[in-house]
C-alpha cells in the first residue's frame, strides 16, 4: 500500500471518529464523559436552592467541565476561590458520582444543605467563606464517604452536634470563624480517622472531653479565640501533631511536659495563658519546629539555649512574658525570618550579631526590655525596633536615633500632638493632624520628621509573606461622617502598636482616640462576619479590654471618639499602645484582617487653673457676653413671636444651655414630609412619632409633644437637658429640638428594631419608634441576649460613673430599651431622670417610675440613689434570660411576679429552669446562670448590697465573679444613713411610715392597681 493510500485512509478514520463525537454530543448522549444519575441531579437543584446558589445551568452535564460549573471566582482585590463540582467517572456504564463540591467565597446566604447526604459518592465538601446560617442538619450523618469538611467563615449558631461523630470518614474538619456555642461533644472522639480539627473563632466554651485523646491520628489542631475553661490537656496521645494552636482560647497554664514528646511538631502557637510564674516548657527535642511562639503565657526565667539547635527555626516570638537574661546566640539559624522578643525584661547586652544584621528578611524586635544603654545602637534601624528598649536614669528617652527636645530656639517643648493614623496630613476645624503614610513593617520604630512624635509596631503572619500584608488600610466606599477625612485611612498592626508623643509640657492632658471599622462590611456578605477586638492602654493603665470598634460604633463606617481625661504627663512622654490578646477573627474577610485599627490620635494639654486675678478678668468677660448672648436671644425669639407666658413650656427650655442642634419646624417638616401619615410611626399619650429623612440622608425619630401631652413641661425640659451632648453607644442620640409655633418637637437618632419589650415579649412600642414592618416578635439567640445585657450596663455604669452629668435614669425597662439594626441596646427616655450631685448621698424625692422596677427604699422612702437603677437593671436582665415579663409572669398562686419565682428557685438549686425555653439547647449555661445571679444581686432588698454598674460590667463578662464583689466598702455608714429614714428594709411591709407621694406607671398595662398600696412586695 503507497504512502497516499495509508493518509488517505487515515484522513477517512479520523473524519468518521469526529462525525460520530459531534453526533453523539447532538443527541445529548454523552460519549466520551458519562452523566450523573438522575437522583444526584435532584439534589444538586435542591443543594442549589438551599444554598441559595442561583447560576447553575442544569441543561448542562455538570460532570463535563462546563464553565457554568466550574468557575474560578476572580476580584481583583480578593483570591482567586474554587467554585466547582467534581464527579468520578469511572464507574461501570459511563456512570458519573459527584465526589467534591467547592463553592468558596461567593457570599451564598441559605443555609447548610441537607440535601449533600442524597450524593452517596461525597468525599469532599468546602463552602469557606460565605454567608451560610443555621447549623449542621443531622442528615450530614449519614455521609460515611465524606473525608473533607470545611465550614471556614460563616454565619453558623447554635452548637456542635453530637451526630457529627457518626461521619467517622471524617479527615479535614474545620468550623472556624462561624458563631457556634456550648461545648465540644465527646462524641468528636470516634472521629478516628481525623488528621485535622479547627475551631478556631467561636464560642465554644466548658472543658475539653477527655474523649479528644482518641484521636490519634492528629496532625493540626487549633483552638484559638474561645472561652473554654480548664488547663491545657495531656497532649501525649496527639503524638502525630505537627501544628498545636492555643491563641486566647480560655484555657489555663501551665504548658504541659507532655509537649516535649511531639516529635513531629513543626508550629507551636500558645498566647494569653492565665497562671502566674510558669515555666518555659522542654523543647530540647522538637528540633523540626520551624515556628515557635510562646506568647503572652507568664512565662518566667530565661530564654533557653537549646533554641539554637533548631536548626529549621523561622519565627520565634517569645513577646510579653517576663523572661530576664541575656539573648542566646541564634546567629547560627539561617533560616530565621522572625524574633520578637517584645515587652519583656532582658538585660545586658544587645547583641552584636542583631546589630550587624544586613539580612533585610530577618526583623527583630526588642522593643520594651532592659538592655545596657551603652549598647543600644544609635540609629533607626527598619529591621530592628530598640524602641523603649533600654534602662536609663531618663524616662523620656525613647530611643537613642531621637533628637534631644530642646536643641535650638526653634524647636520647644509643645502642649498638643494630632496625628491622622495611615493617611495624609489634613485639617479639621482649627487642628491639623500630621501625616502618618509609612507603609510599616513586621518589627519596626518609626518617628515623624519632627519628633514629636511616632510610632512602634509589632507583628505578622505565620506562612503569609509581610509585602501581602496591608499596615494602612484604605476605605473604599461612600463615607458620610463628620469629619471624614480622619476615618478614610488608617493604622493596622497584628499584634502591638505603640504611638507616642515627646517634648511635651507636663501636666493633664486630654486624650481622644479617633477610630471607624472600615475593612469589615455590613451586609449579607462574609465580609461582615469579622470581629475584632484589642485592648488599649494609656501611659500603660489597661482603659478597655477586647475593645471592637464595630460594636462601639454600632455598625460599619460609623466613627466613635473615645475620651480619656486627666492623662498625667510628668515626663514630656504620652504614650498610647494598640495590643491584639487573641480574641476575634483572625481570617475574616481575608488573613490579616485583625489587630488594631486606628484612625486618629489627638493629645492636648487641659488648661491650668487661673490665678485669682485672672479668675476675676475671665468672670467679668463672662458676664458681659452672657449679657450680650441674652439680649441677642432675646432679641431673636420676639422677631419670631414666641408665647412669654409663665406657662409655657417653650420658657422652660430657653432656660437650658443646650449643646446640641436647633432644628426649624420647616427642616422637620422637610424631614418628614409635612408629618405624612405614611411616615407615622405610632401615637401615644404625649402625641406622635413620626419617621424622617434629614438632606445627608440620616434617619431621624420626630417626637412631637402634643397639647394635651402626659409628659408635663418639667419632664420634656428634663428629658433634653439629661441627654443633651451625651454621645454613648447605649444611650440614644438626641440630635437636637424644635421649639416654634407652639410646636414642641425632639429629633432622635432612627432604631429600626423597636424596643427590647418587642424583641422579648411582642410588646410594640406604639408610644416609640414604630413601624409596621415590625409588627411581629423577634427572635433574639443567647449570644445577642448577652450582647444586649451588657451595653445596658454599659449605658447606666456611664450615665452613673463616667458621664459629665451622673444621673440616676429611674425608669428602667425594657420598652425603654431601644434596638438599632444591629440590635445594639440603646438607653433612652430620660423624662424622669434626676442628676445626682457628689455632695449628696441620697435624693428624697417624689416617686415616679414603672410598677415592678422600682426598688422597695424608692417606693416606701422616696429614697433616691443609683442603687434604685441597679435594682431596675436586676429586673431587666431577669427578663433577658427568661424572656418574660416580670409582672406578667406568675407561675403559681404563691408568686406575685417573675423575681419571687426567681429567688424559690434560687432556694431549691434549680435557677437553671429560668432560662427562656425557647432557646432550646443553644446558650450557654454558665453565662446563662451567672446572668441570673447578678440579676439576684442587683435586686437585693438592701440598697447598699447590691453592686454599683461598673462591677455588674465586670461580673457580666466574666472578669470578676459575682462572690468577688466587695459591697461592703462603706457599707455601714449607707446602712446607717438608710436607717435613719425610717428603719431597716425587713419592716418595708408594715404600715408604720407614711409614703411618700407616688407617680408611677404600670408595666406593660393600662392598670394602676397592679402594685395595692396595702401589700407591697419586697422583691417586686
Amino acid at each position: 500500500m503507497s504512502i497516499l493510500d495509508c493518509s488517505l485512509r487515515l484522513l477517512v478514520t479520523l473524519t468518521l471518529i469526529s462525525s460520530t463525537v459531534l453526533f453523539f454530543e447532538g443527541t445529548g448522549i454523552q460519549a466520551q464523559v458519562g452523566s450523573l444519575p438522575q437522583y444526584e441531579v435532584n439534589a444538586l437543584r435542591e443543594i442549589a436552592d438551599q444554598l441559595g446558589k442561583r447560576d447553575w445551568d442544569f441543561s448542562l452535564n455538570p460532570c463535563h467541565g462546563n464553565q457554568n460549573w466550574s468557575t474560578p471566582i476572580i476580584n481583583t482585590e480578593m483570591p482567586v476561590y474554587n467554585n466547582s463540582i467534581n464527579c468520578n467517572c469511572s464507574f461501570p456504564g459511563n456512570v458519573c458520582h459527584v465526589e467534591s463540591l467547592r463553592l468558596k467565597g461567593q457570599d451564598l446566604d441559605g443555609v447548610l444543605p441537607r440535601s449533600l447526604a442524597k450524593l452517596p459518592y461525597i468525599k469532599i465538601i468546602d463552602l469557606a467563606r460565605n454567608y451560610l446560617s443555621g447549623t449542621i442538619p443531622r442528615e450530614w450523618a449519614s455521609m460515611t464517604t465524606l473525608e473533607y469538611l470545611s465550614v471556614f467563615v460563616n454565619n453558623l449558631s447554635g452548637g456542635i452536634p453530637t451526630y457529627l461523630g457518626n461521619i467517622t470518614s471524617l479527615v479535614y474538619l474545620s468550623l472556624e470563624g462561624n458563631m457556634l456555642s456550648g461545648s465540644v461533644p465527646p462524641e468528636l472522639g470516634k472521629l478516628e480517622n481525623l488528621a485535622t480539627l479547627i475551631l478556631n473563632a467561636n464560642n465554644l466554651s466548658g472543658e475539653l472531653p477527655m474523649e479528644l485523646n482518641n484521636l490519634s491520628n492528629l496532625k493540626e489542631l487549633r483552638l484559638s479565640s474561645n472561652n473554654f475553661t480548664g488547663k491545657i490537656p495531656n497532649l501525649e496521645s496527639w503524638s502525630q501533631l505537627e501544628e498545636l494552636e492555643i491563641h486566647a482560647s480560655g484555657l489555663e497554664g501551665p504548658i504541659p511536659e507532655s509537649v516535649s514528646f511531639l516529635s513531629n511538631l513543626i508550629e507551636l502557637r500558645i498566647s494569653d495563658l492565665s497562671g502566674e510564674g510558669l515555666k518555659f516548657p522542654d523543647l530540647s527535642r522538637l528540633t523540626n519546629m520551624k515556628t515557635l511562639m510562646l506568647r503572652s503565657c507568664n512565662i518566667t526565667g530565661k530564654i533557653p539555649d537549646y533554641i539554637s539547635n533548631i536548626s529549621n527555626l523561622k519565627h520565634l516570638d517569645l513577646s510579653f512574658n517576663n523572661l530576664n537574661g541575656e539573648i542566646p546566640d541564634l546567629s547560627g539559624l539561617k533560616s530565621m525570618e522572625k524574633i520578637y522578643l517584645t515587652g519583656n525584661s532582658l538585660n545586658g547586652s544587645v547583641p552584636t550579631w542583631m546589630i550587624t544584621n544586613k539580612d533585610v528578611d530577618l526583623s527583630i524586635d526588642l522593643s520594651y526590655n532592659n538592655f545596657r544603654e551603652n549598647t543600644v545602637p544609635s540609629g533607626c534601624d527598619r529591621s530592628l525596633n530598640l524602641y523603649r528598649s533600654y534602662s536609663t536614669g531618663n524616662n523620656s528617652e525613647l530611643a537613642k536615633c531621637l533628637r534631644p527636645c530642646i536643641q535650638s530656639p526653634e524647636q520647644h517643648y509643645i502642649s498638643s500632638v494630632h496625628i491622622n493614623c495611615g493617611g495624609p496630613r489634613v485639617t479639621v476645624g482649627k487642628k491639623t493632624y500630621e501625616a502618618d503614610e509609612d507603609p510599616g513593617g513586621p518589627a519596626i520604630f518609626v518617628p515623624s520628621n519632627e519628633n514629636y512624635w511616632g510610632y512602634s509596631s509589632t507583628g505578622s503572619i505565620w506562612k503569609v509573606k509581610d509585602n501581602l500584608i496591608k499596615r494602612i488600610t484604605t476605605n473604599l466606599t461612600l463615607l458620610t461622617m463628620k469629619d471624614v477625612k480622619l476615618y478614610t485611612n488608617a493604622r493596622k498592626s497584628l499584634l502591638s502598636l505603640t504611638y507616642f508623643g515627646r517634648c511635651l509640657q507636663n501636666g493633664k492632658y486630654t486624650v481622644k482616640l479617633h477610630f471607624a471599622e472600615i475593612v469589615f462590611r455590613d451586609n449579607r456578605s462574609y465580609h461582615s462576619l469579622g470581629r475584632r477586638a484589642f485592648d488599649i492602654y494609656v501611659q500603660g493603665v489597661n482603659q478597655w479590654k477586647n475593645f471592637d470598634i464595630k460594636n462601639e460604633a454600632g455598625g460599619v463606617d460609623k466613627p466613635i471618639i473615645k475620651i480619656i481625661k486627666n492623662v498625667s504627663v510628668t515626663n514630656g512622654t504620652l504614650e498610647i499602645r494598640f495590643h491584639y490578646a487573641g480574641k476575634g477573627t483572625t481570617a475574616t474577610p481575608q488573613k490579616g484582617d485583625f489587630g488594631p485599627l486606628i484612625s486618629a490620635i489627638s493629645m492636648e494639654s487641659e488648661p491650668k487653673a487661673p490665678t485669682h486675678g485672672k479668675i476675676f478678668a475671665y468672670a467679668a468677660g463672662v458676664v458681659a457676653v452672657v449679657l450680650c448672648l441674652s439680649l441677642i436671644v432675646l432679641g431673636i425669639a420676639w422677631k419670631r413671636g414666641y408665647v412669654w407666658d409663665k406657662n409655657s413650656r417653650e420658657k422652660d427650655v430657653r432656660g437650658l444651655d443646650l449643646q446640641m442642634g436647633v432644628f426649624t419646624y420647616r427642616q422637620i417638616k422637610a424631614a418628614t414630609d409635612n408629618f405624612a401619615d405614611s411616615n407615622k410611626l405610632g401615637e401615644g399619650g404625649f402625641g406622635s412619632v413620626y419617621k424622617g429623612t434629614l438632606l445627608d440622608g440620616t434617619l431621624i425619630a420626630v417626637k412631637q409633644l402634643s397639647s394635651k401631652s402626659k409628659q408635663g413641661n418639667r419632664e420634656f425640659v428634663n428629658e433634653i437637658g439629661m441627654i443633651m451632648g451625651i454621645q454613648h453607644p447605649n444611650v440614644v442620640r438626641l440630635h437636637g429640638f424644635c421649639v416654634e409655633r407652639k410646636q414642641l418637637l425632639l429629633v432622635y437618632e432612627y432604631m429600626e428594631n423597636n424596643s427590647l419589650a418587642h424583641a422579648l415579649f411582642g410588646i410594640l412600642l406604639f408610644f416609640y419608634f414604630v413601624s409596621e414592618q415590625y409588627n411581629y416578635k423577634l427572635e433574639i439567640e443567647w449570644p445577642t441576649r448577652q450582647r444586649i445585657c451588657v451595653g445596658i450596663a454599659k449605658g447606666l455604669a456611664f450615665l452613673h460613673e463616667e458621664s459629665v452629668l451622673r444621673m440616676v435614669h429611674r425608669d428602667i425597662k425594657a420598652t425603654n430599651i431601644l434596638l438599632d439594626a444591629d440590635l445594639t441596646p440603646k438607653i433612652s427616655d430620660f423624662g424622669l431622670a434626676r442628676l445626682h450631685e457628689e455632695e449628696n448621698t441620697h435624693i428624697m424625692t417624689r416617686v415616679a417610675g414603672t410598677i415592678g422596677y422600682m426598688a422597695p427604699e424608692y417606693v416606701l422612702y422616696g429614697y433616691l440613689t443609683y442603687k434604685a437603677d441597679v435594682y431596675s437593671f436586676g429586673v431587666l436582665a431577669l427578663e433577658i434570660v427568661t424572656g418574660k415579663n416580670n409582672m406578667k409572669y406568675t407561675p403559681h398562686d404563691d408568686c406575685f411576679c417573675l423575681l419571687d419565682w426567681a429567688v424559690v428557685l434560687k432556694q431549691k438549686g434549680s435557677l437553671i429552669d429560668l432560662v427562656d425555653p425557647r432557646l432550646g439547647s443553644e446558650f450557654k449555661k454558665k453565662e446563662a446562670l451567672r446572668m441570673i445571679e447578678i440579676a439576684l444581686l442587683c435586686t437585693n432588698e438592701s440598697p447598699v448590697l447590691r453592686p454599683v454598674m461598673s462591677e455588674v460590667v465586670n461580673m457580666l463578662e466574666g472578669h470578676t465573679k459575682t462572690e468577688e464583689i466587695n459591697v461592703n466598702v462603706n457599707t455601714s455608714e449607707e446602712e446607717n444613713r438608710f436607717q435613719a429614714l425610717g428603719g431597716k428594709l425587713e419592716r418595708m411591709q408594715s404600715h408604720e411610715f407614711e409614703r411618700p407621694d407616688i407617680s408611677i406607671n404600670p408595666a406593660s398595662s393600662s392598670s394602676n392597681d397592679l402594685y395595692p398600696n396595702s401589700q407591697i412586695s419586697q422583691k417586686c
